[in-house]
C-alpha cells in the first residue's frame, strides 16, 4: 500500500508496475476516481507489454471534484471493485494495482468490508498494490507492506499550475 498526503503514490505503484513488466510479469491497473482526466501514463502504458489500464469513474469527487452525484461516483467505484475482484480471481495477471481505492473508501464510495474482503481473498502470489491518501487504520493493519509518502512542500500552494508530464 502506498499512502500518505504528499504527491507520487499513483507514479510509485505506476514505477511497481514499470518493474514488474520488465521482469514478464502480467499487471492489471484499475484507477478509481480518475475515468475522463486524462494523464500521461494512459498512453505511456499502452507500450507496455503486459500491463493493462482501465480507468474507472467520473474523476474525482469532493471538495474541488468534478459536479456529479455522489451516487454516481458510488455506482461507478463498486463496479470497479467488482472489476478488481474479477481480476483477482481471473489467474491473468500477478500484480493488481488499486490506485486510489483508499480515496473510495475515505469517500464512502467503497465499503471497508469489500476492501477488506480483496486483501484476504487475494491468491498468495499476486501483488496487491492499494494507492490513495487516507487508508483505513483496518486496512494498513491487513496490508503487507505500507509505504507513506510525506507532504513537505507542493508547487499548487505556490499557484504553480498542475504541469503535463509531472503531474499528470
Amino acid at each position: 500500500m502506498i499512502t500518505g498526503t504528499g504527491k507520487g503514490k499513483t507514479t510509485a505503484a505506476l514505477g511497481m508496475a514499470l518493474r514488474a513488466s520488465g521482469h514478464g510479469l502480467r499487471v492489471c491497473i484499475i484507477q478509481f476516481m480518475k475515468g475522463g482526466l486524462y494523464s500521461g501514463e494512459w498512453d505511456a502504458v499502452r507500450q507496455l507489454t503486459g500491463v493493462e489500464l482501465i480507468t474507472v469513474g467520473k474523476g474525482f469527487c469532493g471538495p474541488g471534484g468534478r459536479p456529479h452525484p455522489l451516487a454516481e461516483h458510488r455506482s461507478d467505484a463498486q463496479a470497479a471493485v467488482k472489476l478488481a475482484r474479477g481480476k483477482m480471481v481471473s489467474g491473468r495477471f500477478d500484480m493488481l494495482v488499486l490506485d486510489e481505492i483508499n480515496n473510495a473508501l475515505h469517500l464512502g464510495l467503497v465499503d471497508l468490508p469489500q476492501v477488506l474482503e480483496l486483501l484476504r481473498v487475494k491468491p498468495t502470489a499476486l501483488h496487491l498494490i492499494l494507492t490513495g491518501r487516507d487508508a483505513h487504520p483496518q486496512v494498513i493493519e491487513e496490508a503487507d507492506t505500507v509505504s507513506e509518502v510525506r507532504d513537505i512542500k507542493h508547487a499548487l500552494r505556490r499557484k504553480i499550475e498542475p504541469q503535463p508530464g509531472v503531474d499528470y
